[in-house]
């Protein structure tokens, strides 16, 4: 079986850190790698899709958007990168951002935009 090429990420970067699945949504991938070239430096995935048996899931009364395939949390090194990913993430158009010392949260969420910080 031929597996989906992306400009800036391979396939595996997103597998559940606990379980190995991965369903994660080809399109939310793409509009991730315009996200990367818009930042003009490289992307670490931290996580991306969650089973629902994922730690981090199991205390949700309903799974997040990491187990529908719509969200990933990148790297970030200090407040430069933190700033540059957080715009162009609203420009962009994605629905949800997160913003942690280390990570920002980005998922394709639908309806009224949230941000928010950990």
């Amino acid at each position: 079986m031929k597996q989906r090429m992306f400009k800036y990420f391979t396939i595996g970067e997103f597998d559940c850190q606990h379980t190995g699945e991965n369903e994660m949504d080809h399109e939310f991938i793409e509009k991730l790698s315009m996200l990367r070239r818009n930042c003009n430096f490289p992307f670490v995935i931290t996580s991306g899709y969650r089973s629902l048996d994922h730690p981090l899931e199991v205390i949700k009364e309903k799974g997040g958007t990491h187990t529908q395939g719509i969200a990933a949390d990148i790297r970030v090194r200090g407040g430069v990168q933190r700033a540059k990913v957080v715009a162009e993430a609203i420009k962009l158009g994605f629905g949800g951002v997160g913003v942690a010392n280390s990570f920002v949260h980005v998922d394709g969420r639908s309806g009224v935009p949230v941000l928010w910080c950990y």
